[in-house]
């Protein structure tokens, strides 16, 4: 589905969470998400404007299309049982999991780090 594969993308669906309160410019935008790098939120932002999910106003900022609107309102499910999910793993909060939990959710084509091996075979 394209829909998966672009909120699929690093940054994405945070991108889409961060714009829900109103329009943003690139500089806030950015910092809000953690600052990530300049040319993966440009990328990221011109995959969401092709995909109409959001729009960039004349002063440059940028704001949820109708279709953005569906899509922040179809993930608050996924937002409330986050927030959930986060109190019932205690104080460390969702951001602060340890490497022992962490490696036991670890797929096996990764490599210790996350990211995919080179040479795995599906």
């Amino acid at each position: 589905m394209a829909a998966l594969d672009l909120f699929g993308r690093r940054w994405s669906l945070r991108i889409l969470w961060e714009l829900r309160a109103g329009p943003l410019g690139f500089r806030p935008l950015q910092k809000r998400c953690d600052d990530m790098s300049s040319s993966v939120m440009r990328q990221r932002l011109t995959e969401l404007l092709d995909a109409q999910v959001i729009h960039q106003l004349p002063d440059s900022r940028y704001e949820l299309t109708p279709l953005g609107q569906e899509a922040r309102h179809a993930l608050n499910p996924l937002a409330h049982w986050a927030e959930r999910w986060a109190a019932t793993i205690g104080p460390q909060g969702a951001d602060h999991t340890d490497n022992q939990a962490a490696s036991r959710v670890s797929h096996p084509d990764t490599v210790s780090d996350g990211t995919p091996e080179s040479n795995s075979a599906d």
